[in-house]
């Protein structure tokens, strides 16, 4: 059974081989789809070591974080069979690969259909944040819930573990509020309210060290706009 992992990629020439590295030496018996925004030939020269199990998929321009994810969960779906699980997880090194086994036996264990990687539960860490970047994030899940009312903590984490049919399921629906990281959001609602099972982990979510933030304020202001949108969609569910 193969284990997917989607890694959006935009800005991240520095950081791709180093992800790669720590995930391979994980060995859980994963193939990994790297979905790059950026120029086409600096990326392939950077991955071509890896044939043995990375999938390079290159876009055209920039479409967004959230957008990534679904367009390489939908190429997963389509181009491969005895898919056991989909993992998403950005490639700036701030989701930590030593958590990756540990995770997804939690994850079978518990018989789940998303696993989320949680910056704000009791054991987690966040560190390397500047006190604006932490209040921006906390005030920022704090109105995701009184909104969207999924008991989680962590709205916007992209450190995430997708069951099979939860993968169909995002395929089908998802992606239709922006393409940013509001699309976390997205997926978390119509998973809880269409009565998919999710938990929550602890985790040590470290501050990029190379490169520089893919957030911009265009992201932040289209992603309260998308919240808005959520929160209208979450309203016609029982």
């Amino acid at each position: 059974m193969k284990k997917f992992i989607i890694i959006p990629c935009y800005n991240e020439f520095e950081n791709i081989n180093i992800i790669l590295d720590k995930i391979n030496e994980c060995k859980i018996n994963n193939l990994i789809a790297v979905i790059v925004d950026d120029s086409e030939n600096s990326f392939k020269e950077k991955i071509k070591f890896y044939d043995f199990n990375v999938i390079y998929l290159h876009r055209k321009k920039k479409g967004g974080r959230g957008s990534a994810v679904i367009f390489g969960i939908k190429y997963v779906l389509k181009n491969f069979k005895n898919i056991e699980i989909i993992i998403e997880m950005d490639a700036d090194m701030s989701h930590n690969p030593k958590e990756l086994n540990n995770n997804i036996e939690y994850f079978k264990t518990q018989n789940l259909d998303l696993l989320i990687s949680s910056r704000y539960m009791k054991g987690s860490k966040i560190l390397n944040w500047s006190l604006k970047r932490k209040i921006l994030s906390f005030l920022s899940n704090k109105l995701s819930k009184f909104l969207l009312k999924v008991p989680v903590s962590d709205y916007t984490n992209g450190y995430r573990i997708y069951s099979l049919q939860a993968a169909k399921f995002i395929s089908i629906h998802c992606g239709k509020i922006g393409d940013g990281y509001i699309v976390l959001s997205e997926i978390l609602v119509q998973l809880y309210f269409n009565k998919f099972k999710i938990d929550e982990v602890s985790t040590i979510f470290l501050n990029r060290k190379r490169g520089k933030s893919n957030v911009s304020l265009k992201e932040i202001i289209e992603s309260l706009i998308g919240l808005h949108k959520i929160w209208k969609i979450k309203k016609n569910f029982k």
